[in-house]
């Protein structure tokens, strides 16, 4: 076996009866199952596409000796293993194996394998053929990256994360001189259980995974679900911290540069939902506010063809209530067709709010919708929900927004005395005031 390697550049390993089997280090970890198991041949017409998939990119040209990885990038299983044929090779024997592990015997192939005989290991457990992650030991680099990676998914599968995330972090070092593409797909695993136990490090950990990503074209959806995370995660901290809000936005405009609807809808629609609501809750200090107020309404329509309410309830309804609330502050020449959508938006979302099992959501969403139908003059269905409202701020004890409540029903009677007034006074002449 030749000697350990010290850095990212090529270097012929592996060597048995049959030659050069790959060429160190390996693009192995970063892209998505099954190509991110796959071993690319040794070859001058290979090294190319070896060097880009380190780097998160694609091949500009796919050589001969990697048509099945193409075909697996594709979509085309049956392909790629026809595409491999028979060939004794042990790295084709071992890239059909990825892609069949029932078609070989493990044991036989990790003796042709060499240093390599961990991805055995680590095939056998991705697949759930055996329990037992690979044991990185003895192994290196990427090789040692991407075994430690799987101990960690072992650990995180019985809660232990603080051994997960210690394991992802040893991981992140050994691939760090390999491939700066599974580096960063380890640090934004690792930021993933910081953001999910609240440790504080998880946004530098998600930074740093973009930073080892940049670039790494061939990995939009991954650089996508990263940028939505720690979007995410800074959208949560900018209740305390409003001025964090300033940084959410970049990321969720990030995630929709990267990808489509038609890749990965979820994230899709998850990115058009948090811009939407950055964008309702960022100050209005300037003229452009009430533009961003009009784009963050076309970014939860957005979303809203993707969130269900049979398919995504939850989402549904958060992003349903953000849109209604949209309308009511967003400056129109139709104003008044907006607080009647509004009012819909709102009463439909009522309908997933009881009030036995989320008072305080049902509270807000009628104190909302009571107000829009205080300004649109619908001053009796207004005080009836108010009322709701109110007794259910009464139960919670919420006093500050009891005392919001009141206030708009206390307008609504004076408005309601200064109609009629104007209306003994001045028969026959329209109602002009309005102090909502």
């Amino acid at each position: 076996m030749a000697d350990a390697l010290t850095t990212p550049s090529s270097r012929p390993t592996g060597k048995d009866s049959h030659g050069t089997l790959a060429v160190r280090p390996q693009p192995v970890g970063a892209f998505p199952l099954p190509l991110g198991y796959m071993l690319i041949p040794a070859g001058d017409d290979t090294e190319e596409a070896r060097a880009a998939m380190l780097a998160g990119q694609l091949p500009a040209h796919w050589p001969h000796a990697m048509k099945a990885h193409h075909h697996v990038l594709n979509g085309e299983r049956t392909a790629a293993i026809e595409s491999l044929g028979t060939d004794p090779d042990p790295v084709a024997r071992y890239n059909r194996f990825v892609l069949d592990p029932d078609g070989d015997d493990p044991h036989a192939l990790r003796a042709e394998l060499g240093e390599f005989a961990v991805l055995v290991d680590l095939v056998l457990y991705a697949t759930g053929r055996t329990d037992t992650p690979p044991d990185p030991s003895g192994a290196d680099f990427e090789l040692a990256a991407v075994a430690l990676s799987a101990q960690a998914s072992a650990a995180l599968a019985t809660d232990d994360t603080a051994s997960a995330l210690q394991l992802l972090d040893a991981a992140s070092e050994r691939a760090a001189d390999a491939s700066a593409a599974l580096t960063g797909i380890l640090r934004s695993g690792a930021g993933a259980i910081c953001r999910d136990i609240d440790d504080p490090s998880a946004a530098t950990r998600f930074t740093q995974a973009l930073k080892a990503l940049d670039g790494a074209d061939g990995l939009p959806l991954a650089r996508a679900e990263i940028h939505l995370c720690l979007a995410g995660l800074l959208h949560e901290q900018a209740a305390a911290q409003p001025e964090l809000l300033a940084q959410v936005v970049p990321h969720y405009h990030s995630v929709l540069q990267l990808v489509q609807c038609a890749d990965a809808p979820l994230v899709w629609a998850a990115a058009h939902a948090g811009l939407g609501a950055a964008y309702l809750t960022m100050p209005m200090v300037e003229a452009s506010g009430q533009l961003r107020l009009g784009v963050a309404a076309q970014s939860l329509r957005a979303a809203l063809t993707v969130y269900t309410r049979e398919d995504h309830p939850r989402e549904w309804a958060a992003t349903q209530l953000n849109l209604a609330n949209s309308l009511v502050y967003t400056p129109s020449r139709h104003q008044a067709d907006n607080l009647v959508e509004a009012v819909e938006l709102y009463e439909a979302v009522l309908e997933t709010r009881d009030r036995d099992t989320d008072p305080v959501g049902r509270a807000r969403v009628l104190a909302n919708q009571g107000n829009v139908l205080a300004h649109l003059g619908m001053f009796d269905q207004a005080k009836a929900k108010l009322y709701e409202a109110r007794f259910l701020f009464e139960e919670l004890q919420d006093h500050d927004s009891m005392r919001t409540v009141r206030g708009v029903l206390d307008e609504i009677a004076r408005e309601s005395a200064l109609s009629k007034s104007a209306t003994n006074g001045h028969q026959g002449d329209p109602d002009v005031h309005n102090g909502f």
